[in-house]
């Protein structure tokens, strides 16, 4: 079975309970986790997060997960050859106008033949992958 990819919207829905998705978030994650899914995503997805995550309570989420996706090496470091397709997808507006760290995630999940996202952002649908919830 090929991982999920966890992009920052579904990470950020999980976390903050004042969102939006989060029940949404969470039923979709608790069903992942019960079907005992793989994960992995990028480090750019994971500064948005921590960004995002700076003055929030589950600021800590942030470094917990990092900390298990290194360890398990889940976390994704994109190639340079991602780098390049991921701003040449931007500067064509690709993807329904998708911001730069989508559109290199969308080349990371090309690259390792990744189909669903666990997120909600039109981008990914946009770009031909499955969002979760």
């Amino acid at each position: 079975m090929k991982p999920i990819f966890l992009d920052t919207v579904g990470l950020l829905a999980l976390w903050n309970s004042d969102d939006q998705w989060h029940v949404q978030a969470n039923k979709s994650f608790t069903n992942l986790l019960d079907r005992r899914s793989t994960f992995l995503t990028t480090t750019y997805v994971l500064l948005e997060c921590g960004n995002a995550a700076s003055r929030r309570t589950f600021r800590q989420d942030v470094v917990d997960l990092q900390r298990l996706l290194e360890a398990r090496e889940e976390l994704v470091r994109p190639s340079e050859e991602d780098w390049r397709q991921g701003w040449q997808s931007y500067q064509q507006t690709e993807a329904a106008g998708a911001g730069i760290v989508d559109c290199i995630s969308f080349a990371v999940m090309h690259r390792l033949g990744i189909s669903e996202a666990f997120s909600n952002d039109r981008h990914f649908s946009a770009a031909g992958f499955r969002t979760l919830f």
